[in-house]
């Protein structure tokens, strides 16, 4: 059984296990790197983990405890940009995968996201090559609106990159 709910900032270490085997085994996905976070001292990154209505991160916990899906969410900052918010760093472990729980955890950010107030739009992005990503996100109802060229550079080889909304009504 998987619950999904708030990582907490005493939950880092298993959040940032997590979240580096992501960016180690599938580097071409992430803006960020392994190579520049794997320093990246526990404690910086349990003040990063915020509990608040329009910045958190969700996890899949097991029955144990142990986090073995995650996504974030950020409401764009400043009066231009707090009509919308951004989905970011979605990943379930390997043996976790078909199960079901990446469109829980997308779900219920897009839940939440009905909740908050002058929220009209949620936003991501998804490497090309994703397809599985890719038509899970359009099954929720996401819709493409641009897509970036080379967007990411990794060992020499570049990615392009699908950008999607979600329209909240």
């Amino acid at each position: 059984m998987i619950q999904i709910k708030n990582i907490k900032q005493e939950q880092a270490e298993g959040f940032w296990k997590l979240r580096l085997e992501a960016l180690r085994t599938h580097p071409e996905a992430f803006y960020t790197s392994y190579e520049d976070s794997v320093q990246t001292p526990l404690d910086e990154v349990a003040k990063r983990i915020m509990n608040k209505q329009d910045d958190y991160i969700l996890g899949a916990f097991k029955e144990d405890g142990q986090i073995v899906g995650m996504v974030g969410f950020k409401r764009g900052q400043g009066m231009k940009f707090k009509h919308k918010g951004m989905i970011w760093g979605i990943y379930v472990a390997a043996d976790y995968r078909g199960k079901g729980i990446a469109k829980e955890l997308l779900q219920e950010v897009l839940r939440r996201g009905k909740d908050i107030e002058g929220l009209k739009q949620i936003n991501l992005s998804v490497v090309t090559a994703n397809k599985v990503a890719a038509g899970l996100y359009k099954i929720l109802g996401f819709e493409t609106y641009g897509t970036e060229k080379n967007a990411l550079e990794y060992n020499g080889r570049g990615y392009d990159e699908e950008y999607m909304t979600y329209y909240l009504r």
